[in-house]
């Protein structure tokens, strides 16, 4: 039986990404990207639980990465859940989980947010910055003609 691993996480990025050029000629950017979820525990006070998320991107949404996304945005990421295994300086065998993104979408930055809330103006680097885009392999086209000529014989 086969099985499914698949990410999805929208949420802020701790830092800047940290993008490297590999001798090959790949290119991989890493960051952190937190989750936060709030609840009211039984008491009724309110409580916010954050968790990190250890991204890494490759080739082309590195590029994107490296180019547009910055401590504080928010982004979307589509990816697969990859353990690796390494060995520390004390010699010990340590896993590692990580986030392999496969799509990244651009949501918008901190200092967007900020803007709309009647702080400074955003420097003058940030009007050159791209709408909100979504960066992913195409979805295939279907044909929505329904109950058409549809050349199809599905009964739906």
């Amino acid at each position: 039986m086969a099985g499914v691993n698949k990410v999805i996480l929208l949420g802020r990025l701790g830092a800047d990404p940290e993008v490297r050029s590999l001798p090959n000629g790949a290119k991989v950017a890493n960051f952190g990207l937190a989750t936060s979820e709030a609840y009211n525990n039984k008491e009724g006070v309110r409580v916010e639980q954050t968790e990190w998320h250890r991204i890494e991107l490759w080739d082309n949404l590195a590029n994107i990465a490296e180019q547009y996304l910055h401590k504080g945005d928010s982004a979307y990421v589509e990816g697969r859940i990859r353990t690796e295994e390494y060995t520390d300086k004390e010699g010990i065998v340590r896993k590692a989980v990580k986030i392999r993104g496969t799509a990244l979408t651009l949501v918008g930055s901190k200092r967007d947010n900020d803007q709309e809330g009647g702080s400074a103006p955003a420097p003058q680097a940030q009007a050159a910055r791209p709408a909100p885009a979504q960066v992913a392999a195409p979805a295939p086209e279907f044909d929505t003609n329904a109950g058409g000529d549809g050349g199809d014989d599905l009964p739906f």
